[in-house]
């Protein structure tokens, strides 16, 4: 659990989701899922109930290599990070996350704090070796805060997101933890 005082005076809460956050997290990403169109789902939302996120909470919970954030302002979720490692033993250093963060809530710093929060974990763990993620290639905002974090660019995926017809590629990025 982290304490963070924002730019704009605002106290952030960081801390690890637990199981009665579930229904929260639901609304939630519906949520986000209608303010963006940087995510792999949309205003149709996550399709997740409340009883199978908190299943996939207390999952998250008992794995070593895995780890879901929920961000705190006043007591309401603005923001959400997941990360999952790899399941096999070879793959298991390396995982992917994905992001989240309420659009009235966008150029806080909120994102880079529990970006922040994911590789300090990572460091400290000693198991994360390598931290992927993939980005809309157009989603400059986005490339930016993970370069500043370190993350360097690997390639395209071409044609990975198809909305309303129209399709856009993603860029793969990763931060190699020492």
């Amino acid at each position: 659990m982290e304490y963070l005082q924002l730019g704009n005076g605002e106290i952030l809460l960081i801390r690890e989701a637990e199981k009665e956050d579930a229904s929260r997290i639901v609304d939630y990403t519906n949520q986000v899922g209608k303010e963006t169109d940087n995510l792999t789902f949309g205003e149709d939302g996550y399709g997740i109930s409340a009883e199978m996120e908190a299943s996939y909470i207390e999952s998250f919970s008992k794995i070593d290599n895995r780890l879901m954030l929920c961000a705190f302002i006043d007591g309401n979720l603005v923001g959400h990070l997941s990360f999952t490692g790899g399941v096999r033993p070879r793959t298991r250093h390396a995982g992917e996350f994905g992001i989240t963060v309420l659009k009235q809530h966008w150029g806080k710093g909120i994102g880079t704090q529990l970006l922040n929060y994911l590789i300090a974990w990572a460091k400290q763990g000693r198991i994360i070796r390598k931290i992927n993620l993939k980005v809309r290639s157009d989603n400059q905002r986005a490339i930016r805060l993970y370069q500043k974090a370190g993350f360097v660019a690997s390639g395209t995926n071409t044609r990975e997101f198809c909305i309303a017809g129209k399709f856009y590629d993603s860029v793969a990025m990763g931060l190699e933890i020492d």
